[in-house]
């Protein structure tokens, strides 16, 4: 991408200071420019976008972006985020022109003040650590039908072996409209069920989840029209469990996992990279991270005042490790 570090000035620079490599902050060594954004200073952001798919809408998604973006297509506004943590995304359908289009994204950082800032300080040292501003974590552009799913909710009963799917629809459903759910463990499809709404899925002899036996399991959720035909169709996962509490034999509570008592042992994790500062520098180093912890024992760990990128949880359900948020 081009960046660009100006005044706070509402116009787009007319210079550019030259690329920064996304989703890396512009004060990390691993985004290629290394230098620190200061209170009074915006960060402008540019690249080029493909044009509209025929029959498609396009949603631009955010990960994660410190702290206020504001968000044009073509020099139309498409929306603002704020708050440095949080994905967010926009349908750009309607600004998208054939042949080519320009993204623009401006983000404003106080890193002190009254904002959500976590160990970030301006002039770090001790505890506090080097600030972030922009884009640090994944920017990905999606292509979905007009009706499509944009979220999934679960709930389970692990006494019961049942899983419950609540499949979230962009608009209104369509007359007949079903939600079928396939569930599969080690590749092997053990359940599925279709219904309205949110559909109950019985799994056979279920596999619960411990750190010890972490058993995920894959879920393709299908929005099916009246003639059964998918309208569009995403792939997840979930584990069965149940975290909750209970008093020991003198009275004293503990944590509880699928009913049986359960001691959690793991490290504060602050989440800081050398080379990335808040973004990790690959999804492989997510995974050295988690996988080093539990070999040397632990089955937890404490995220300190940070919300990571969405797949480091997904790394710790698949290999097994609690998470303290």
């Amino acid at each position: 991408w081009s960046y660009a570090v100006a005044g706070k000035e509402e116009t787009p620079p007319r210079q550019w200071a030259g690329n920064i490599l996304v989703p890396f902050c512009p004060e990390s060594n691993l985004s290629g420019v290394g230098r620190l954004i200061e209170p009074d200073q915006t960060l402008w952001y540019k690249r080029a976008l493909p044009g509209p798919v025929q029959g498609k809408r396009t949603i631009l998604n955010f990960e994660a972006v410190d702290y206020e973006a504001t968000v044009w297509v073509d020099g139309q506004k498409v929306g603002s985020h704020r708050g440095g943590f949080t994905p967010f995304s926009f349908d750009i359908t309607k600004a998208l022109k054939a042949g080519g289009n320009e993204l623009l994204v401006r983000v404003d950082d106080a890193t002190e003040g009254f904002q959500l800032h976590g160990k970030q300080k301006l002039q770090p040292g001790g505890i506090w650590y080097t600030r972030v501003t922009g884009i640090w974590q994944t920017v990905w552009l999606e292509t979905v039908p007009e009706r499509f799913i944009h979220d999934l909710d679960f709930t389970c009963d692990i006494k019961a072996g049942t899983l419950r799917v609540e499949a979230k629809g962009s608009g209104p459903a369509a007359a007949g409209e079903q939600v079928r759910v396939t569930a599969s463990l080690g590749g092997k499809k053990v359940a599925s069920a279709e219904g309205a709404g949110a559909v109950a899925v019985t799994i056979p002899e279920p596999k619960l989840w411990t750190p010890a036996t972490p058993s995920p399991y894959d879920l393709k959720v299908e929005l099916v029209d009246a003639q059964g035909k998918a309208i569009d169709e995403v792939a997840s996962y979930v584990a069965l469990r149940e975290y909750g509490k209970a008093r020991d034999a003198n009275g004293h509570l503990r944590f509880t996992l699928n009913g049986a008592p359960i001691f959690h042992w793991g490290p504060l994790d602050q989440g800081w990279w050398p080379d990335g500062l808040l973004t990790p520098p690959s999804d492989a180093a997510m995974c050295s991270d988690i996988e080093f912890l539990k070999a040397a024992g632990f089955n937890m760990i404490r995220k300190h005042i940070k919300v990571e990128p969405r797949r480091y949880y997904h790394h710790c359900d698949r290999l097994g490790m609690m998470m303290w948020q």
